[in-house]
């Protein structure tokens, strides 16, 4: 099925005041961009659009993107390029990476990536590389790594998680009934719960995490489930956001879930015992991040 199948003609709804923000400005912002060009590095702050760069930026923080701009998957939400990297791997680029943590006096730094399902081992050799080169160079920085499901290879995973990066991040996305009209079909619920739960049974991170996006057509009852199959399986940080609809080519918007939804979904949350859960229509997987330290 085509992405263009999966859209809805009818036009969206129009976007609330809640989710309008101010363009990204100022000198640390400025900063931060500075030295993202100068090391030739990724963000997905600026290839996934997220609303929140202009806020992130500017405390000087932000979400490194390694492996590249081109992810070998389609899911219909993302508006990051999809294509092929053709086996092609950066090995400097841990090096950079870390320069900029210490350049910029990051002490959290969110590190992800494009799926690369083009290497054997799903880009968990330079993932590893970039978390030691970071505390090598910058001791006490924490890192949170947010990767895809290395194609449910848990052996891959292990070459990650044996860096000990202080949390393990993997997006659920959506609820269970959702996933093949909002994922690359190469990913699925189940498959997903297994890369958390393995992550967190390895006892090489201090917390596990994963995200879901709303207004995609799930219900209340559906959310709590996931809530419900993350707790289960030892998940920590759970965080919820609205999803923007990036282009006309991605999945429309079929609700604008309000502020007063996401508190009470936080307090859900809360009271199943996590201990964070991020909950608001501008949340991204990586926003607050360095919160559950606090």
């Amino acid at each position: 099925m085509s992405t263009i199948d999966l859209i809805n003609p009818q036009p969206p709804p129009r976007k609330p005041e809640w989710l309008k923000v101010r363009l990204p400005s100022g000198e640390a912002y400025e900063n931060v961009l500075g030295e993202v060009r100068r090391l030739d590095l990724h963000t997905v702050c600026q290839e996934a659009m997220c609303p929140n760069i202009g806020e992130c930026w500017g405390a000087g923080t932000a979400t490194i993107m390694i492996l590249g701009d081109v992810c070998t998957r389609g899911c219909h939400f993302c508006n990051v390029k999809t294509g092929s990297p053709k086996g092609e791997v950066d090995w400097m680029e841990p090096k950079r990476v870390a320069e900029a943590v210490a350049q910029l006096g990051w002490k959290y730094l969110v590190l992800t990536a494009v799926d690369r399902d083009d290497l054997a081992d799903g880009g968990a050799a330079i993932f590893a590389n970039t978390v030691r080169m970071i505390h090598k160079q910058v001791p006490d920085a924490k890192v949170e790594c947010l990767t895809g499901d290395f194609a449910g290879d848990l052996a891959a995973l292990d070459v990650l998680l044996a860096s000990r990066p202080e949390v393990f991040a993997h997006n659920i996305e959506t609820v269970d009934r959702l996933q093949a009209s909002v994922r690359d079909r190469r990913a699925n619920y189940r498959q997903s719960l297994s890369v958390l739960e393995h992550a967190k049974r390895s006892g090489n991170v201090t917390y596990t995490k994963t995200s879901m996006m709303l207004g995609l057509g799930e219900h209340e009852a559906e959310i709590e489930q996931v809530m419900d199959d993350a707790r289960a399986i030892g998940v920590d940080i759970f965080t919820l956001g609205q999803y923007l609809q990036p282009t006309k080519r991605h999945l429309r918007v079929e609700e604008f879930v309000t502020p007063a939804k996401f508190a009470r979904l936080k307090a859900l949350g809360d009271a199943k015992g996590f201990v964070q859960v991020v909950s608001s229509p501008l949340s991204r997987s990586s926003y607050h991040a360095e919160q559950a330290f606090v």
